[in-house]
């Protein structure tokens, strides 16, 4: 049913980008120590979904408010 659901936001390079940096951290983090689970680990994840997701959010949007919510990508990169 939703396989044929296709958002324009899936075909900008960016997004695609964020997603392969969203495997990107889950793998790493998958390596902290047990302890980190409910700290650093939740917080690089939670950075790194959220690149994507203000991306997709943004897109729809005027290209005023677009690239404010790629700068809020951009601040959630730094907290990466």
């Amino acid at each position: 049913m939703f396989e044929d659901v296709h958002f324009s936001f899936e075909d900008l390079k960016v997004y695609q980008k964020a997603l392969d940096f969203v495997d990107y951290v889950y793998s790493l983090t998958a390596k902290f120590p047990r302890e980190e689970l409910y700290g650093l680990t939740s917080q690089f994840n939670r950075a790194a979904v959220s690149i994507a997701l203000n991306t997709a959010e943004g897109s729809g949007d005027s290209d005023v408010q677009f690239n404010r919510y790629l700068q809020l990508a951009d601040d959630s990169f730094g907290s990466v």
